[in-house]
């Protein structure tokens, strides 16, 4: 791209780039923390464009995507759209299309969550979880796959979760988007089988990112717990190997799922739960 090279003579450390995914360009919602900022991470230092996209406060954005520029020498800009509002996507996707010429990674991985019993969940936030965890996933693909058809080559990927194969109580509307999600996976990689496009779905059990390292905080004084007793008799009770998965994990798998070894995985559900769903 334009600033690739005046990027790269800045380049902090080595990067190993990945041949396949030079100059091929990744949006990643979601990406300005958690798991989509391992993973936008991970694509970058693997030699794609990135665009990120998320909410937060305007200057660490920055700081981030200006960080991870010089990190990896590759162009990485930010589009703060907002992923609830359809029209705010086509716009997201054509500024996209303008700068790079389209996307050839998409990772749909912005969601929120809210708890509930189903009889007191409150009808906003049914419609705000639904919007973001699965209808926007649905206006990305639509809008990404022509362009993934006509270059012969495309990788989708939803970040789903253990909740797209098996349900807790109190989280009707986070549950019913993921199954969602994973309807809408299968869906999508039979329609992109003979395209050269491939859609999957990573589903992880519980990850240690910054949102769950303060519920777990928050859980033990509330609880009289100690944080110990909370990781492990609390959030990961479902989860055998009474361990979180990482963020970075998380992003080998995307990695992994972009690679030429990964061809012939689409439609999957790929379970990264620590054996939660084999129970």
């Amino acid at each position: 791209g334009r600033a690739s090279s005046d990027l790269r003579a800045h380049s902090t450390q080595p990067v190993e780039k990945d041949p396949m995914l030079a100059n091929k360009t990744a949006l990643v919602t979601g990406s300005t923390s958690g798991i989509g900022k391992a993973i936008a991470t991970r694509l970058a230092r693997s030699g794609a464009n990135i665009v990120l996209n998320g909410f937060g406060n305007a200057d660490e954005i920055e700081a981030l995507r200006a960080s991870l520029a010089r990190e990896t020498g590759v162009e990485i800009a930010y589009d703060g759209s907002d992923l609830t509002d359809p029209k705010a996507i086509e716009a997201m996707m054509g500024r996209i299309a303008e700068r790079f010429g389209g996307i050839d990674i998409l990772v749909n991985n912005a969601g929120t969550q809210f708890v509930s019993p189903v009889e007191d969940f409150p009808v906003a936030k049914w419609d705000l979880i639904l919007a973001l965890n699965l209808s926007a996933a649905f206006h990305t693909i639509r809008l990404a796959m022509p362009g993934m058809k006509t270059r012969g080559w495309g990788r989708i990927i939803n970040t789903a979760s253990a909740h797209a194969l098996v349900a807790s109580p109190f989280k009707s509307a986070y549950v019913a988007a993921k199954h969602g999600i994973a309807g809408l996976t299968k869906t999508v990689a039979l329609e992109g089988a003979q395209s050269g496009v491939r859609c999957n779905a990573i589903c992880p059990g519980y990850v240690f990112t910054p949102l769950v390292e303060g519920q777990i905080a928050d859980t033990a004084k509330a609880r009289g717990m100690t944080e110990e007793q909370v990781k492990r008799d609390v959030l990961l009770a479902a989860q055998p190997t009474k361990e979180f998965v990482t963020v970075e994990q998380v992003a080998g798998m995307a990695h992994f799922l972009c690679s030429p070894d990964a061809d012939q995985i689409n439609g999957a559900l790929l379970q990264m739960d620590g054996g939660w769903v084999a129970q």
